[in-house]
């Protein structure tokens, strides 16, 4: 009997267990063929998900935006949402920054622009953000939140190391 295998979850599986080694290596620093091997396929299977590495990178940014959401607290004002949703991405920003820069390196305003990984991004943070303060406060509320996460991740208060 043939291997049933639900190949929508199986490539969002490889998505996001892809993302962590662009974390990791940088977009620069992977190719199909190394991705291929941190995750036990060939290089032909990972080729039949993603036909190119930018097309990886656009699912793995899909999988990585789907945990973002509004913090659950219960009665917790603007404010302590906005920060609890802050201290969520701290952690990580490093990395993800340098990740981001590596992957925009060489692109024009007008590529980033038309983007869609980038712009599936900012339009997932801000969505998010203006679910917490609303629409009319959610950019400048996200370019504060951004503007604190750079300042703390370069004065070394927010690294995961």
């Amino acid at each position: 009997m043939p291997k049933i295998v639900d190949h929508e979850a199986h490539r969002a599986d490889l998505a996001l267990r892809a993302a962590s080694y662009f974390s990791e290596h940088g977009y620069g620093g992977v190719s199909m063929r190394k991705v291929a091997e941190h995750l036990g396929v060939s290089k032909s299977a990972l080729y039949h998900y993603f036909p190119t590495k930018e097309a990886l990178f656009l699912a793995c940014t899909k999988e990585v935006m789907k945990s973002v959401a509004v913090p659950q607290a219960r009665g917790a004002s603007q404010a302590a949402k906005i920060q609890s949703l802050t201290e969520a991405m701290a952690p990580d920003f490093g990395s993800e920054m340098a990740l981001l820069f590596d992957y925009l390196r060489g692109k024009s305003a007008t590529e980033i622009a038309q983007d869609e990984a980038m712009q599936l991004a900012i339009t997932t943070h801000h969505t998010v953000v203006a679910e917490i303060v609303g629409e009319e406060a959610a950019l400048e509320t996200l370019e504060r939140m951004m503007g604190q996460l750079l300042i703390g991740y370069l004065s070394g208060k927010n690294t995961a190391n």
